[in-house]
């Protein structure tokens, strides 16, 4: 079998398998957006990532779980984070956790802390490989560190070409924006990332919650480098037109080349973010982007925004 890609239909969940015990690296769709996977607790495999990626080291990575009971083996559970992932499990957060003696998440997944980031996700076919795979896999996003997140099983082709051997087509992805990460070890959560799930949300399960965004020499989490999700268009934020050069991706009344979301609606703007910035990187080196409202999920648009204008 030859085929880059592979819906799980033409056999795709096998091969992912089979490529994941060999220790090999898949493209793996998520809720969120698609991951490169590899078995959490195999180190080359994971050095693989990083390499792959041009990641740093020392950014952590997710790993991910069939079930609440897996990850909360790998991690030593609060009664916070217990509330969390009854509520939340599976979905697009994801929790840091000091790790437990079972954790079989290697220490280089880990970028050598003593804490391990987990997520139980949403999307069916993600979960079915976890469950036949029946171990950890970590699964940052299927893109060159610091740029674009890819939401569909072609922007990875687009990406990594000929590096990557396999890809398993799970769709466009749904919520379009990474997970939500909240620091659960204390008394009180921690905001590590904006994601689908928003600040409210954690409120209403778990009140206390404090943020901790931003954190680029020595980042705790996924996502907290200052300078990520990029295009290689330089940005302009909060525009109500385009100026000369520019191309403008609109936001409700404030139309442009492309549009977020005509109707103003939040989850379809995360939906389309990054792959409507991709099609307007490809024809200009200079995006103006509408105001985005910062409820909810907007306040994750907005993060992504903001690191992505960061100037290199």
């Amino acid at each position: 079998m030859s085929e880059q890609i592979l819906t799980p239909e033409r056999g795709g969940i096998d091969r992912a398998l089979a490529l994941l015990e060999r220790g090999q690296l898949v493209a793996l769709p998520t809720e969120t957006v698609y991951g490169l996977g590899a078995d959490a607790e195999n180190a080359e495999a994971v050095a693989a990532i990083f390499a792959l990626k041009s990641r740093p080291t020392f950014n952590p990575l997710i790993a991910h779980c069939h079930s609440a009971d897996l990850a909360f083996a790998q991690g030593k559970t609060t009664p916070g984070a217990r509330l969390l992932a009854e509520r939340f499990w599976p979905g697009p957060l994801t929790l840091v956790l000091d790790i437990s003696t079972e954790c079989r998440v290697c220490s280089l997944a880990r970028a050598g802390l003593d804490t391990t980031a987990l997520r139980v996700p949403a999307h069916p076919v993600m979960s079915e490989v976890l469950r036949q795979f029946g171990r950890p896999i970590v699964a940052p996003s299927a893109n060159p560190s610091g740029q674009l997140s890819p939401t569909r099983a072609q922007h990875v082709a687009t990406d990594f070409g000929d590096k990557i051997e396999f890809i398993l087509d799970g769709g466009p992805c749904e919520a379009g924006v990474e997970s939500t990460i909240v620091d659960a070890r204390g008394e009180t959560p921690v905001l590590l990332r904006q994601g689908p799930i928003s600040t409210a949300d954690i409120e209403a399960v778990w009140p206390g919650i404090q943020s901790d965004l931003s954190s680029p020499d020595s980042p705790r989490a996924p996502g907290q480098l200052l300078r990520h999700y990029a295009p290689n268009a330089r940005l302009r934020l909060n525009a109500t037109k385009a100026e000369p050069g520019e191309l403008l991706l609109g936001f409700g009344e404030v139309d442009g080349d492309r549009n977020l979301s005509e109707r103003g609606d939040l989850v379809e703007a995360a939906a389309g973010l990054f792959d409507l910035l991709r099609a307007l990187d490809g024809q200009t080196n200079r995006i103006a982007v509408a105001p985005i409202p910062s409820a909810g999920i907007g306040a994750a648009i907005n993060d992504r925004l903001t690191r992505a204008a960061e100037t290199k």
